[in-house]
């Protein structure tokens, strides 16, 4: 079961030295065919902002009550209302927050998607679409993010085998 109702206030957030905590993930999955047959090409989940300003993946803040994975996932549920596996863990950037003009902390990992829901918190705020790696670089608004991208793909491509079940390897 899954809750339908984001979190929202700041009582709970993380800060480090000052900075706010953000935490988010790069949903991937193998593409299908129009038969349903999973293939070799992967693509990538990304998400409109809430107010119509671009394509990004999901992220928020990581709360005191959850583990970096948990937040990944939480994330993922209530912006882009996808499920699946958070892997390891693609790095932490340092960045400017345009809006409130202060410097955040941004931890990104991927997600290997299993599900794909039909309802979640926030489906009337944000469109999501799926799309080859190189469009969903090319789209993200924020560069560290894209970042956060490009080092997965590096090792994504890295593994021998690319069709593999993603729990099964220890990056």
């Amino acid at each position: 079961m899954v809750c339908l109702v984001s979190r929202s206030g700041r009582e709970l957030q993380r800060y480090h030295m000052g900075r706010r905590q953000v935490v988010g993930c790069i949903p991937y999955r193998y593409k299908r065919d129009g038969d349903g047959v999973e293939g070799d090409e992967l693509e990538f989940l990304v998400i409109s902002s809430p107010k119509g300003q671009g394509l990004m993946f999901p992220k928020g803040g990581w709360e005191l009550d959850e583990s970096e994975e948990e937040a990944a996932s939480r994330e993922s549920v209530e912006e882009a209302g996808v499920l699946g596996d958070v892997e390891c863990k693609l790095g932490r950037w340092s960045f400017l927050s345009k809006r409130y003009g202060t410097y955040y902390e941004g931890h990104m990992f991927p997600l290997f998607v299993k599900e794909e829901l039909d309802l979640w918190p926030e489906k009337k705020l944000r469109q999501r679409i799926w799309m080859t790696a190189a469009e969903a670089r090319e789209v993200c608004r924020h560069w560290w993010m894209k970042e956060a991208m490009d080092i997965l793909v590096e090792r994504l491509g890295s593994i021998p085998q690319l069709k593999r079940k993603p729990e099964a390897i220890v990056l």
